[in-house]
């Protein structure tokens, strides 16, 4: 079984903001399968499932906020026995020009305090993430930019990171990390 976490906030007044990139590729991958995410409390989480070859996978997204994210992450690995290796979390990355996605096998928190989330409650840096660029950031704090609604134009430059980024996904999972760096990053 493999897990695909979008991160993001939940309520509609954040759903085009820079920090849900990760819920955008969630739904994304979604509405391309004819999935319908329901709610469950008690893994925190808006989550729907599908096979694709001979692979369940799921996919979340976190209905903790973003700065709470690891409770969810962990809630649904232990409930569904998931190894560490078998998750991907999808989020938004300052560093990246928009439009630009990076596969990391492992690393810091990067000031991102949802994955800063996931490393406390998973006891480990070692999971594989998929960033997707927001930047460059304005002359702006990190918290104010990031909760900012993308524009128009912006959004439609995203269509085409996503479905990128669900290729380096789909890649991730059936090729390795490696082969997908060397196909996306």
């Amino acid at each position: 079984m493999k897990l695909i976490v979008g991160l993001g906030n939940i309520g509609n007044k954040y759903t085009f903001t820079r920090h849900n990139v990760g819920f955008m590729l969630a739904d994304s991958i979604a509405l391309n399968n004819n999935l319908t995410f329901r709610e469950n409390s008690k893994l925190k989480s808006l989550i729907t499932n599908f096979k694709y070859g001979n692979e369940d996978y799921i996919i979340i997204k976190p209905t903790t906020f973003m700065n709470l994210s690891g409770e969810a992450v962990r809630a649904v690995i232990d409930y569904y026995k998931i190894a560490v290796e078998d998750i991907i979390i999808v989020h938004d990355d300052l560093s990246l020009p928009l439009g630009k996605i990076r596969l990391r096998q492992n690393g810091s928190d990067g000031g991102h305090n949802g994955i800063k989330s996931i490393i406390q409650h998973l006891g480990t840096q070692n999971f594989t993430r998929l960033k997707i660029g927001i930047g460059p950031q304005p002359n702006l704090p990190s918290e104010v930019f990031v909760l900012q609604n993308f524009s128009k134009e912006e959004l439609e430059a995203l269509k085409s990171t996503l479905g990128i980024a669900k290729q380096a996904i789909s890649c991730y999972f059936e090729e390795g990390i490696e082969s997908a760096q060397n196909k996306f990053n």
